[in-house]
């Protein structure tokens, strides 16, 4: 190890006035008694034999755990739930209640922990955009609400939404049939409010910010001369008390309650305007209607509830303390391995509230090494004991970088132990030098490719129109609905191809990997979150069109 950087501030310093200090949002922390290293997801730290252990639940059912230091993502899980948590829901599992008097108690339980006027539990912070939205457009009618979403003769079924705001996540909220309206401006969001607007909806983001042109604290004032209520998606921060949207002007925030307040990976958190979430609630299971797939378990709004208070009592300097031991470990393991530099990024009070644990970012030369970031990270994510790091330069998001990112949020105590010996054990293992010339193609591909895509049910057809230069591939891929930029590679008869659509909102990432047999291509087609599906490509040998183009003299006689 050569270096070792503390960074204060990450990769964007937000806009002026959102200085947040991180020791002022939470009420004061409860002393711990005991001297004993703190562990904040329980007193049992993890070894390799109890990780490996073949009795493990996962395992008894084919599936083989991991150990994130990765952070909290939903397809990994989300976080692990605290102990007063899982008491809870074990304790609330035990009895019947009646479902509407359940959600009265936590919603006034919700609210005098946090300081906001009500609070819902949600089956997710996406199913509580959902059930905001619902609440808006019924205005709590049921006789409104059981036709979501056919609008047709309802008063409400438009929601404004600044353009930088527009996410995969307000698939939720279009699903209640809204139209949503883009805008960009404040000139322009003054102009799009009309008697059809039910709701103005935002995500969290540097564009938000206190300061920013279309911040919270400047579209909450334009909605609240209108009457409009603001919806604030802050999923992946922390919880503050009381909820620092509400005070800048919003109606109601969503939290994702799986993430860093550790409750149950599939509840949300909403929290505001009591009028509007009791209409939510009202469109939530056990209620008929467009939203009874929003089914929140009993123990599930208990345990939320548990979550809250403990995140709101935590020792959170004492967190923080734990994570830094994990992350101190790892830089002593890998110190000294040949060209391994390691520079950590901490939570920044300027950054607002979202990544709040540290992380360790390891770079080495990959000439020296014999490995790359992304080999790194596929290595320790395959093998036993499979671990979950990022490749690259993890928060300072420098894509030159060769490395991987630690990240402590998702880690339990002693896993940075086993994380830290297999990381030294890849980066230590004896390789051959990395190959940089490629095989030579056995064939051009140039032209035009008819594809047939089988997915799971269904059957596609796409289209390539493939230029090559040697080893080096472009071209366009057309999809299903559009056409994209396509690139990629061919060494011997190995191709690799990729392209993306980009909508507002989403993008699929489609990756072609396939094996070439005179004119017919077949293989692997990779689409991220969405899986893989099997494709075959073949040539299209039909000869262009040689006629000649006519150019009319004049503007046509008939139509």
């Amino acid at each position: 190890m050569k270096r070792r950087n503390v960074l204060k501030t990450l990769s964007l310093l937000p806009l002026a006035g959102t200085a947040i200090p991180l020791n002022s949002i939470f009420a004061s922390p409860v002393a711990r008694s005991s001297n004993a290293p703190f562990n904040p997801l329980g007193p049992v730290e993890v070894t390799l034999e109890s990780f490996l252990d073949k009795n493990n639940i996962y395992r008894t059912h084919g599936i083989e755990p991991i150990i994130n230091c990765r952070g909290i993502f939903t397809i990994i899980g989300g976080s692990l739930k605290r102990p007063q948590t899982k008491a809870a829901m074990e304790a609330a599992s035990h009895n019947f209640a009646q479902m509407d008097e359940v959600a009265d108690g936590i919603g006034q339980t919700l609210a005098d922990l946090t300081g906001a006027e009500w609070g819902v539990v949600s089956a997710g912070c996406a199913a509580g955009l959902k059930l905001v939205t619902a609440a808006v457009v019924s205005g709590g009618d049921p006789e409104k609400l059981v036709r979501i979403p056919d609008l047709d003769g309802l008063e409400k079924t438009e929601v404004i939404v600044p353009i930088t705001s527009r996410n995969a996540y307000d698939h939720s909220i279009r699903n209640i049939g809204v139209t949503m309206v883009n805008v960009s401006t404040l000139e322009e969001l003054k102009n799009a409010i009309n008697p059809k607007t039910a709701l103005i909806y935002m995500v969290n983001g540097d564009r938000s910010w206190t300061g920013a042109p279309m911040s919270l604290e400047n579209i909450s004032a334009i909605a609240k001369a209108k009457n409009v209520p603001v919806l604030f998606d802050a999923a992946n921060e922390i919880l503050t008390f009381p909820p620092v949207h509400l005070k800048r002007g919003a109606s109601i925030v969503a939290y994702s309650g799986g993430k860093a307040i550790c409750g149950p990976q599939s509840c949300g958190l909403i929290l505001g305007q009591k009028d509007i979430l009791m209409a939510a609630w009202q469109a939530s299971s056990p209620h008929h209607g467009p939203c009874r797939d929003n089914k929140v378990d009993r123990d599930e709004m208990f345990g939320m509830v548990a979550a809250v208070k403990v995140w709101k009592e935590m020792d959170h300097a004492a967190v923080r303390k734990q994570w830094d031991s994990y992350l101190d470990h790892i830089i002593k393991k890998v110190s000294g391995i040949k060209s391994v530099q390691t520079m950590i990024h901490v939570p920044s009070t300027l950054s607002g509230l979202s990544n709040v644990s540290p992380e360790v970012v390891i770079t080495w030369d990959a000439d020296v090494l014999n490995i790359t970031g992304a080999e790194m990270a596929d290595e320790l994510g395959k093998n036993k004991p499979r671990i979950a790091v990022a490749s690259g330069g993890g928060r300072g998001k420098d894509s030159n970088i060769n490395g991987i990112a630690v990240t402590t949020i998702g880690m339990q105590a002693g896993e940075e132990k086993i994380a830290a010996n297999r990381i030294y054990e890849v980066l230590t293992a004896k390789r051959s030098p990395i190959i940089k010339e490629m095989k030579a193609p056995t064939a051009n591909l140039s032209g035009t490719w008819d594809v047939d895509v089988k997915f799971y049910n269904s059957e596609g057809k796409h289209k390539l129109f493939i230029e090559q230069d040697g080893n080096w591939i472009k071209g366009t891929h057309q999809g299903g609905f559009a056409v994209n930029d396509l690139a990629g590679s061919i060494e011997g008869d190995m191709v690799k191809l990729q392209s993306s659509v980009r909508l507002i909102g989403d993008s699929i990432i489609y990756t072609f990997t396939g094996t070439l047999s005179g004119d017919k291509l077949s293989g692997n087609l990779f689409m991220g979150e969405y899986r893989s599906a099997k494709f075959t490509a073949t040539k299209n040998n039909k000869p262009a069109s040689k006629k000649p183009v006519f150019v009319p003299s004049g503007a046509p006689l008939s139509s």
